[in-house]
């Protein structure tokens, strides 16, 4: 009887079978189980020198190059780093706390337990990892540690960040640059209801200070899509404003809209070498998890 891998379970139901710490610590479980070595490795390696070829060295380490040139063999050197370094940013803004249907996650639930087993693969293979939980402003932060306990305090820092108001990436990512010195791993979790050129403005500055960045876009599938009754009114999670309309009228259009944000995120991040991932809150954490590599 094969066992069945609860990373590749509906999310929801993987979220009753216990708190946000089993469910990070089995959909990890599974999640590495499936796969020969975990794929959020980073900047593992760093060239430092050449020195003359000896018989048994690997033949891909040669320098071409230099045998072009000079007519002799040397091999290039490398030197391990220091583990990576990682901070993870949670967007805990109202409109996370949003879901289309009683039956799924909310966004910010779904973030929350993406970011825990995410920072527990990290943790495993000792690398440095740190929480940043935000709205508006910033709400918590855990810096970049490896020392034992470091989980449950980055856990502490999602459970314990309630539900906030308005959302401003941007204050959030520039403190990240304050908490990785060197360059590391920055992932942003979020719906992306918020500021895009102000974000990418942040985003591009990581990138340029030789950080790896990956962006987690959560959505509900009932984000995707325009549909209710014939009259309905839809009210915004982050302010007073609300309007009734007629969803039949508008679901093409809406439709349109969406596909058009999604698409400038995913062009705007993969132009300037950012990572971008889709990642709707009915999709198992193990295929999420895989997206983000």
């Amino acid at each position: 009887m094969v066992a069945t891998r609860i990373d590749l379970l509906d999310p929801a139901d993987v979220a009753r079978l216990g708190g946000i710490e089993i469910v990070a610590r089995g959909v990890v479980e599974g999640f590495l189980a499936g796969m020969h070595r975990s794929p959020f490795r980073g900047f593992s390696i760093e060239f430092t020198e050449h020195r003359a070829y000896q018989p048994g060295d690997e033949l891909r380490y040669l320098d071409w190059k230099i045998l072009a040139r000079s007519d002799r063999l040397f091999v290039k050197q490398f030197e391990e780093e220091t583990n990576l370094r990682s901070v993870i940013a949670v967007d805990v803004s109202r409109s996370m706390a949003w879901r289309g249907s009683p039956d799924r996650l909310t966004k910010r639930a779904y973030a929350d337990r993406l970011a825990a087993a995410l920072a527990l693969i990290l943790l495993r293979q000792r690398d440095a990892t740190g929480v940043i939980t935000f709205d508006e402003r910033v709400r918590h932060v855990v810096p970049a540690r490896v020392r034992a306990g470091q989980w449950n305090r980055l856990l502490r820092a999602l459970v314990e960040t309630p539900d906030g108001a308005g959302t401003a990436a941007e204050p959030a990512l520039r403190q990240v640059t304050s908490l990785l010195a060197r360059r590391g791993l920055v992932v942003l979790i979020s719906d992306l209801l918020l500021d895009r050129a102000l974000t990418l403005t942040a985003l591009r500055y990581l990138r340029h200070r030789g950080h790896q960045v990956i962006v987690a876009h959560v959505m509900d599938p009932g984000e995707m899509e325009l549909a209710g009754p014939p009259e309905a009114r839809f009210r915004d999670p982050e302010s007073t404003a609300s309007m009734i309309v007629r969803p039949r009228e508008l679901a093409r259009a809406y439709a349109r809209t969406v596909a058009g944000e999604i698409a400038a995120w995913r062009s705007a991040c993969r132009r300037h070498g950012i990572t971008y991932a889709l990642v709707r809150t009915d999709m198992p954490f193990g295929v999420a998890l895989r997206s983000l590599a």
